[in-house]
């Protein structure tokens, strides 16, 4: 769970710096209600750790720093490279959160509960991206992209 929270802090960051770099008034608003969707993830998740009696990942500032710097550069392309970069941030997302749920044990209700909504929530901001005019990213980028992802993961699963 530590690893979801991690993801949902730069999420968070992620929206945010597209927001602030947004040209169309109308992906702004979009941008900023993906990241209050995603604070609600990030609550869930780290009620969840305490639950637990996990920890967050003392990577989280790095996490947020990074991706918000991230989120601006991809808003400073243009919106429909915004809007693209997002579509397939949120398909890898679904990917992981479904590789999570299979490996999570079925008694674990609660975190199954989560993670599941998560990912519905994370489909439908990858689909509302992509409807609104997201451009498909080059095959490297989206391999940079799954590089950074798992860099993340493992990081914020020991640390």
């Amino acid at each position: 769970m530590r690893v979801n929270h991690a993801g949902e802090v730069a999420a968070q960051a992620l929206y945010q710096g597209q927001a602030l770099t947004a040209r169309n008034p109308e992906v702004a608003a979009t941008m900023q209600k993906a990241a209050t969707e995603e604070t609600d993830h990030l609550a869930w998740c780290e009620g969840r750790l305490r639950e637990l009696g996990g920890r967050t990942s003392v990577l989280n500032p790095v996490w947020y720093l990074g991706s918000y710097a991230i989120g601006a550069m991809a808003g400073a392309c243009g919106d429909r490279f915004s809007l693209g970069f997002i579509a397939e941030t949120e398909k890898q997302v679904e990917l992981h959160l479904r590789e999570h749920l299979q490996r999570l044990p079925e008694a674990d209700t609660g975190s199954r509960a989560i993670l599941e909504q998560m990912k519905h929530d994370e489909t439908e901001h990858g689909a509302r991206a992509s409807s609104m005019g997201g451009s498909a990213l080059p095959m490297p980028l989206k391999a940079a992209m799954r590089l950074s992802s798992r860099l993340m993961t493992r990081s914020s699963f020991w640390l």
